[in-house]
């Protein structure tokens, strides 16, 4: 297999039993431009596998309908997630709940563009840590081609499996 071209994530098993995911990338577009990717329901098409339907502000309860071809590729079952914003400060941090994960997303200046930390707190209803984590990581790939190119690979063609032995690996 091929060696991934972005950095793994980290692992993070807390004393009190529950885990966290931590990543981290350098994008070369602007602080706004990473802000629109992330939180723009026309961007989250190109690397999450599924949308943000509702208001973009602290506290708002929102929707998150995975997108049809997602649903029929991986035969999802419950196909609109609840959810809700947790944080809303553009464009720095934008955290929000799905299922039962919390993802925060922080972005800080880096001196080629701009520097991404997402981390990932797991619920108690999250597969596999090592099968979470290859689904981030191939989502961050998609997210970097998306900033740095504008020209991303169709997301139904991506493909998390062959993260998921490194990161089996990494929980062992």
């Amino acid at each position: 297999m091929n060696q991934p071209t972005h950095p793994l994530g980290e692992i993070v098993r807390h004393g009190d039993g529950t885990t966290s995911l931590r990543f981290e990338r350098d994008l070369a577009g602007s602080a706004e431009r990473v802000w629109r990717a992330l939180t723009e329901s026309g961007q989250l098409r190109h690397w999450m596998p599924c949308d943000i339907v509702g208001p973009r502000e602290a506290g708002a309860e929102v929707t998150a309908p995975f997108w049809s071809d997602v649903i029929a590729k991986y035969g999802i079952e419950d196909t609109v997630l609840t959810g809700r914003i947790v944080t809303w400060d553009p464009p720095s941090t934008f955290a929000w709940e799905w299922d039962d994960e919390l993802l925060t997303f922080r972005l800080d200046p880096h001196p080629a563009g701009t520097h991404l930390t997402l981390t990932v707190d797991l619920g108690d209803k999250s597969p596999e840590v090592h099968q979470v984590a290859a689904g981030y990581h191939m989502c961050l790939d998609q997210l970097c081609a998306l900033v740095d190119t504008d020209n991303p690979p169709p997301f139904i063609d991506a493909d998390p499996s062959p993260y998921e032995t490194i990161y089996a690996e990494l929980t062992e």
